[in-house]
């Protein structure tokens, strides 16, 4: 069951990212665009979605599922999601040169819906 559970997430995550990516490009390139690599390197990224997607089943789906109800789901997805990317934008931000701070607003903003989504659609499906 955990496998397909993180298999929805995973899909859900998935499209819901790629949409946000896609339509936020301009935004990213423009903010980063000096930092940005010509193409993205595959391989760290999947093994970012897969701990990711593992850690949002594992602190936010499963908990949710086993006594919560869907604002469990959401609110403890949108609090991963707020965690994660305040700790990757925050440290960028204090440790890189010109990490603006409109990326670290969006960014974390980005994270709690994206995540909370995730989670919440997970619960959705396996309640």
């Amino acid at each position: 069951m955990v496998i397909l559970q993180f298999l929805v997430v995973a899909a859900a995550f998935a499209v819901i990212d790629a949409i946000w990516l896609k339509s936020m490009s301009k935004f990213y390139r423009r903010h980063l665009g000096h930092l940005m690599a010509d193409k993205p390197h595959l391989g760290y990224a999947v093994v970012f979605y897969v701990l990711y997607i593992a850690g949002i089943v594992f602190f936010a789906l499963r908990p949710a599922l086993d006594g919560g109800s869907w604002l469990t789901a959401l609110g403890y997805g949108a609090a991963l999601g707020g965690f994660a990317y305040a700790t990757y934008d925050l440290t960028n931000a204090a440790t890189l040169k010109n990490w603006p701070l409109a990326i670290v607003v969006v960014d974390i903003a980005w994270g709690i819906v994206l995540t909370g989504a995730a989670t919440l659609i997970g619960w959705l499906v396996f309640h």
